[in-house]
């Protein structure tokens, strides 16, 4: 049997796992703009920013018997995103490893999905890899981004002497507490 060539953008995964195919490649970080999108203003993306990838396809039996689908991921890049302490530039390795069941049907796929904890998808004669790997990189990214030891010192509130002159709010009230009642 011929190796059949896979075309990442348009993934027959049936076809792919049923081979045992694999795919890999590396991508220029600029063409998944969702993610661009989600990075520091200040350091976007350059040409040279890549995503790495690797895909390979297996076929296993279900319980039944039944050839099922089966797509393992892995992709990895690195994206600047603004940390949340001091506001500066963090740079944030993305690593994702994924296996995914394919089964036949939306509904299929959403009851299954649902009801463990395998990733269920469904199964797609076209699966835009590319689009795969964005969600799942887009995933990955933490929720609060920080530098492990910020660069510089967190800036302090100058101390405000005027604050410390100020009168306190119940100042006025001890005082006539103080002076007792008038009559």
């Amino acid at each position: 049997m011929n190796a059949r060539a896979f075309e990442p953008t348009r993934l027959d995964i049936e076809a792919f796992a049923a081979q045992g195919a694999e795919l890999d490649g590396r991508w220029p970080l600029l063409q998944f703009d969702r993610l661009c999108q989600a990075t520091a203003a200040e350091s976007s993306p350059i040409e040279s920013d890549t995503v790495d990838w690797h895909a390979r396809g297996e076929q296993a039996r279900s319980s039944r018997g039944e050839p099922q689908a089966w797509l393992n991921l892995e992709a990895s890049t690195t994206v600047a995103l603004e940390c949340q302490r001091c506001l500066a530039p963090v740079q944030i390795a993305l690593d994702v490893r994924r296996r995914f069941r394919f089964v036949h049907g939306e509904d299929a796929a959403a009851q299954l999905d649902a009801a463990s904890e395998e990733d269920v998808l469904a199964l797609t004669r076209a699966l835009d890899l590319r689009e795969l790997i964005e969600e799942e990189l887009l995933l990955a990214l933490p929720i609060v981004p920080a530098h492990p030891v910020c660069p510089a010192p967190l800036p302090v509130a100058p101390n405000d002497e005027a604050a410390e002159e100020r009168a306190h709010p119940f100042a006025a009230l001890a005082a006539l507490k103080q002076d007792g009642p008038s009559n």
